[in-house]
């Protein structure tokens, strides 16, 4: 059985539409992105149960696929998942870009990774809900 999560090609959309599938979570955590060729160490500053936004100044083009390591602060286990990168967000020298990187879906999810990720990230709702 195929998981939903299959790989998909990036999607172009006009600037400004609302590309949200899943609700998003603002998080800070480090992640390495990994290709044939190029290895970039950056943060995750939002995460979904269907992909993450990276925050780096460097990044990749659309339809790269990325090998991503990361982990919760609360001391996790390490989570190894691949992805592509789905929408850029380019640096801009002399413009208004604060939040330059790229956003990237997960694909090929295993059934226990995506038990993972979603547990994480209602734990992330949780905490957050609790504190308020």
């Amino acid at each position: 059985m195929k998981d939903d999560t299959a790989h998909k090609p990036p999607r172009s959309q006009p600037p400004g539409s609302d590309r949200r599938l899943a609700d998003r979570f603002d998080v800070t955590w480090s992640v390495d992105c990994e290709t044939e060729d190029t290895f970039l160490y950056a943060s995750i500053t939002n995460i979904s149960a269907i992909g993450i936004f990276v925050r780096t100044d460097a990044p990749l083009p659309l339809g790269t696929e990325v090998v991503l390591r990361f982990a919760p602060h609360d001391g996790g286990e390490q989570f190894v998942l691949r992805g592509a990168v789905q929408w850029v967000n380019e640096v801009h020298v002399f413009g208004a870009n604060l939040n330059p990187g790229m956003g990237v879906r997960f694909f090929d999810l295993t059934p226990a990774d995506r038990e993972r990720l979603v547990e994480a990230i209602h734990t992330i709702a949780y905490v957050r809900e609790a504190s308020n």
